[in-house]
């Protein structure tokens, strides 16, 4: 059985563990500088950024997902960005993503944000079948401008 709860301090190495996997599916890797600066924002309770794990029956993190509020200025109001979804490989299929992304609903209402929004990219097919049954994709393409 898979429960969400917060990501908490003891979960350290097995967030890192999730983490890095997350960024080896992207071809992005996790440096320890890196995973040093993202674990420090997520135990800062005044940073924007949070932190939840899906767990299984031993309370072992087998998913996690990191999100944070988002203005809606033409929305009129705020939003809430699932920046990052990860599930271990040995535990997709349980329910674990389904449950994160339920959470962050949760969370999403509790919070007065009519909307959970965000993004996978556009070869990520398995992904994209769950998210389909929960959320209706948009039409906005995304930009990334690096900085010069």
């Amino acid at each position: 059985m898979i429960t969400v709860r917060d990501l908490a301090t003891g979960d350290r190495e097995a967030w890192q563990r999730l983490y890095a996997g997350y960024g080896e599916f992207y071809n992005t890797p996790l440096g320890d500088d890196k995973a040093d600066r993202v674990w420090a924002w997520l135990m800062d309770a005044g940073y924007e950024a949070f932190g939840l794990v899906a767990v299984d029956d031993n309370d072992r993190p087998v998913a996690l997902a990191h999100y944070r509020r988002f203005a809606r200025l033409l929305g009129d109001g705020i939003g809430v960005y699932l920046d990052d979804l990860f599930t271990a490989p040995e535990a997709r299929g349980s329910g674990a993503a389904t449950a994160l992304i339920g959470r962050v609903n949760d969370i999403a209402r509790e919070s007065g944000a009519p909307m959970v929004r965000w993004i996978t990219a556009s070869d990520n097919l398995d992904a994209q079948r769950l998210y389909n049954t929960l959320a209706a994709k948009t039409t906005w393409v995304t930009y990334d401008m690096a900085v010069k």
